[in-house]
C-alpha cells in the first residue's frame, strides 16, 4: 500500500492507532475489524478496476488512485471505528505525533504521487492572491487540512483572548518598534527652560484674547489678569458659535471644563502655579479616552461609546492644570475628515475641507476656537490637516508620547502630537506630555536638548527641492548653514510597506468590527472597509518581509541623514510615508497664503494656506523645534487670523445665522 495512502487513512480516523488516548478495541474486535478492511478494499478495488479500461501509460496510476479513493472515503472510517468520533484533543494530538514521525519517510522526489483526487483543492485559485501559487494539488490539499485542523482553531482562540473588543486599548504586541538612533533615555524630571514674557497685558476684547498664544495666556493667567474661569468661556462660547460651520466637535465637555477652572482659579489663590497650561482651555482628538464622556472615535458604530479608562496624555495634561473643554472631531476611526455627523471643514477656505483624521483639532486651533489640541497621526493625519488649516503642529519621534487610552490603528506607527498658534507652544506641549507611559510598551524617556538653547550657527540643515525657498532664506541669514539636500534609499515603494504594516495592524485592532459587518455601516465606504478587506490577504510571511524592508529603509535612511535637519514639503506622500515608516518628527510651519482656486468675481478673504516642514532625526526634534521657532521670530505667517464668518461682500458662500455673535 503506497504511504500516502496509509498517511490519508490515518488522517481520517485522527491518528488513532497513534495515540494511546483512544479507544482501544479488544483482540476479537481488532482481528474482526482487520478482516472486514480488507474486504471492503477487495471490494472496492475490484470494482473500481472493472469500471475503467487498462490504463495506458499516462494513466498508469488510475488503480492506484482508486486504491487511494477507497481508502479515505468516510464510509471505511465508520467501518472501521467503534463509534464516529468528534472533534477531539486526543485526535489533533494523534495527527500531529503521527505527522511529525512520519513527515520525512516520503522522498521528495515522490511528492508528485499525492495529487487531487475529488476535484480542485479549495486553494488552487485563492494562492495566486498571496503570491504563492507554487502547489501542486496534493499540497493545497494537505495545507487545506493542516489549515483547519491546527491554524483555525488557534486564529479563534486568540481572538477569543485579546480581540473581544475594538480598537486596540488592550493586550498590545510584544513586538515593540523602537526608533531610536542610539539615543539615551533621559531624567523624566529634566524640562525646557521657557522663555518669560514681560509685560504681557490683557486685550481689550475676546477676539484678541482667543488668538493669544499658550505662554500669553500662562502669563495672565499667572499675573492674575484674567481667570481660568473667564478663559474657559470665552472658548466655550466660541466652539459652540462657529462648530456649526466648521463641523469640528463632537462632545462639549463643559461640567469637567469648569471644574478644571475652578481648580485651577483655587491653586493660584492658594499661590500654587503649576505651569504655562495652568488653567489654560484645549481640546483632545475623540480617539483619546477621558472618563464619564463619550470616545466615538468619530465613528457610527461606536458613537454612544463610552470608556471608564484615562488616557496617558489626559493624565498628563490634567496634572498641569490645563483645562479640557471639548472632544474634537476625529475623521470616523481615524481614517480623514469624514465623520458620523459630517465632515469637518478648512476655517481658512469653508469651501473645502480640512483632510486628515485630526480635522477637528486642527481647525479649532486655527479659528482660535482653543489655544492648542491635542491630535495623532499614523499616515498624515498631522501634518495634512495642520497644512490644510495653516496651523503649527509637531508629529514628534515614535514614542516620544505615551498612547494607553487611546484607539489604535498601528502600534509601531501611531504617535500624538499638539497644534498650536506657534513653534514655541508646541515645545510647550511636548515638553508637557512627553515621558514614559508604563502601559505603553512603546514609550520611553526621550533625551531631548532644550530647544530654546540651541545654537543654531553649529547647525548644517538640508533643504530638498520641495523646501518652500524663503524658509531657506530666511533660516540662512539668521546663520544657518543651509546646502542641497536628497535623502537616498533603495525601498521602491514606501507607500505600500507603510500600507501593509497599517491596514493588518489596524484589522487586528477592528477584527471583531469586520466580522460581525459593521464596515457595511462606515461613512466612506472607499476608505477603510476597502483597505481591511484587502489586509486579510496579507500573508503573515508577507507582512514580516515588510518590516524588514522597514528595518532596510531606516538603516539607509540613517545613513544618508547627513546633516542636522532638512527642510521638505510637509505634504509630500512619499515623505509622508517615510517619516513615519522611520519615526522622523516633522514641525509644520505656516509660510505664507495663495489665493483660492476660482475665487468669485467680487473677491474673497478665503485663502490657501502654503506651509513647509523642518524635519528631523529621531530624537532630535529639539533641532526642528529650535529652526521653527527662530524662523517665526522674524515673520508673521502664523498669527494671521482665518476669514471664517468674513468671508468678503462678494463672497457666494452663505454665513449660517448661527456663527453671527
Amino acid at each position: 500500500m503506497p504511504f500516502f495512502t496509509t498517511a490519508r487513512a490515518l488522517r481520517c480516523s485522527g491518528g488513532a492507532t497513534a495515540s494511546p488516548h483512544l479507544h482501544v478495541a479488544t483482540v476479537a474486535e481488532a482481528t474482526w475489524r482487520r478482516a472486514l478492511f480488507y474486504v471492503v478494499v477487495v471490494v472496492v478495488v475490484v470494482a473500481a478496476a472493472e469500471a475503467v479500461p487498462p490504463p495506458s501509460p499516462p494513466q498508469s496510476r488510475t488503480l492506484e488512485r482508486s486504491f487511494e479513493m477507497a481508502l479515505s472515503s468516510k464510509c471505511i472510517w465508520f467501518l472501521l471505528s467503534h463509534k464516529a468520533h468528534g472533534h477531539s484533543h486526543t485526535r489533533v494530538s494523534g495527527y500531529h505525533k503521527f505527522w511529525k514521525g512520519s513527515k520525512e519517510a516520503l522522498p521528495a522526489k515522490d511528492s508528485s504521487i499525492k495529487e487531487a483526487i475529488s476535484g480542485k483543492p479549495v486553494l488552487k485559485d485563492a494562492m495566486k492572491f498571496f503570491d504563492a501559487d507554487i502547489f501542486n494539488d496534493s499540497k493545497l490539499r494537505e495545507m487545506e487540512e493542516g489549515a483547519e485542523e491546527f491554524n483555525v482553531p488557534a486564529f479563534r482562540v486568540n481572538r477569543k483572548l485579546v480581540a473581544s473588543v475594538d480598537g486596540g486599548l488592550h493586550n498590545p504586541s510584544v513586538l515593540v518598534f523602537n526608533s531610536s538612533w542610539g539615543g539615551k533615555e533621559a531624567p523624566q524630571d529634566k524640562r525646557f527652560d521657557y522663555p518669560c514674557l514681560c509685560n504681557v497685558k490683557r486685550p481689550s476684547n475676546d477676539e484678541d484674547i482667543a488668538f493669544m498664544t499658550v505662554l500669553e495666556l500662562g502669563e495672565l493667567i499667572r499675573t492674575k489678569q484674567i481667570t481660568s474661569r473667564e478663559l474657559t468661556d470665552i472658548f466655550l462660547k466660541r466652539l459652540k458659535r462657529y462648530d456649526p460651520v466648521l463641523e469640528a466637535v463632537i462632545t462639549f465637555t463643559e461640567d469637567l471644563a469648569y471644574r478644571q477652572a475652578k481648580v485651577a482659579d483655587e491653586l493660584l489663590e492658594q499661590g500654587k502655579y503649576l505651569g504655562p497650561l495652568h488653567g489654560i482651555p484645549y481640546g483632545l482628538k475623540d480617539i483619546i479616552a477621558v472618563p464619564h464622556y463619550k470616545t466615538t472615535w468619530g465613528s457610527k458604530t461606536f458613537k454612544d461609546q463610552v470608556l471608564d479608562i484615562e488616557a496617558w496624555v489626559y493624565k498628563r495634561l490634567k496634572s498641569a492644570g490645563a483645562v479640557l473643554v471639548a472632544k474634537l472631531v476625529s475623521g470616523s476611526l481615524a481614517y480623514d475628515d469624514i465623520w458620523f455627523g459630517g465632515r469637518t471643514r478648512n476655517p481658512w477656505n469653508i469651501a473645502e475641507f480640512s483632510t486628515g483624521s485630526s480635522a477637528g483639532p486642527a481647525a479649532s486651533t486655527s479659528a482660535g476656537l482653543v489655544p492648542f489640541a491635542i491630535g495623532s497621526e499614523t499616515a498624515g493625519s498631522i501634518t495634512y490637516p495642520a497644512a490644510r488649516c495653516g496651523v503649527t503642529s509637531l508629529r514628534p519621534t515614535f514614542g516620544t508620547v505615551g498612547r494607553s487610552g487611546v484607539m489604535s490603528i498601528s502600534e509601531s506607527l501611531d504617535k500624538l502630537g499638539p497644534f498650536c498658534r506657534s513653534a514655541v507652544d508646541c515645545a510647550v506641549l511636548i515638553d508637557t506630555i512627553r515621558g514614559k507611559d508604563p502601559d505603553d510598551l512603546s514609550s520611553r524617556h526621550v533625551e531631548f536638548e532644550d530647544p530654546f538653547h540651541v545654537d543654531l550657527e553649529k547647525l548644517t540643515v538640508g533643504y530638498l527641492e520641495s523646501a518652500e525657498i524663503e524658509v531657506v532664506d530666511v533660516l540662512s541669514s539668521m546663520g544657518v548653514k543651509l546646502v542641497p539636500f536628497k535623502l537616498n534609499y533603495s525601498v521602491e515603494s514606501v507607500q505600500s510597506l507603510l500600507n501593509i504594516t497599517m491596514d493588518v495592524d489596524m484589522l487586528a485592532h477592528f477584527d471583531k468590527w469586520q466580522r460581525l459587518g459593521h464596515d457595511d455601516e462606515y461613512e466612506a465606504q472607499d476608505q477603510w472597509p476597502v483597505e481591511l478587506r484587502r489586509a486579510r490577504l496579507v500573508p503573515a510571511v508577507d507582512y514580516i518581509q515588510a518590516q524588514r524592508t522597514r528595518g532596510k529603509l531606516i538603516r539607509e535612511v540613517r545613513e544618508s541623514f547627513k546633516v542636522d535637519a532638512f527642510i521638505g514639503n510637509a505634504t509630500d506622500w512619499e515623505l509622508v510615508c517615510l517619516g513615519n515608516l522611520v519615526g522622523l518628527p516633522v514641525v509644520v510651519v505656516p509660510t505664507g497664503f495663495t489665493t483660492i482656486e476660482d475665487p468669485p468675481k467680487g473677491g474673497t478673504r478665503r485663502r490657501t494656506t502654503v506651509t513647509t516642514g523642518i524635519y528631523a532625526p529621531p530624537d532630535r526634534d529639539h533641532i526642528a523645534l529650535a529652526l521653527a521657532m527662530a524662523y517665526q521670530s522674524v515673520t508673521d505667517h502664523h498669527l494671521q487670523r482665518p476669514p471664517i464668518d468674513d468671508l468678503g461682500p462678494d463672497d457666494e458662500i452663505p454665513v449660517p445665522p448661527n456663527t453671527k455673535p
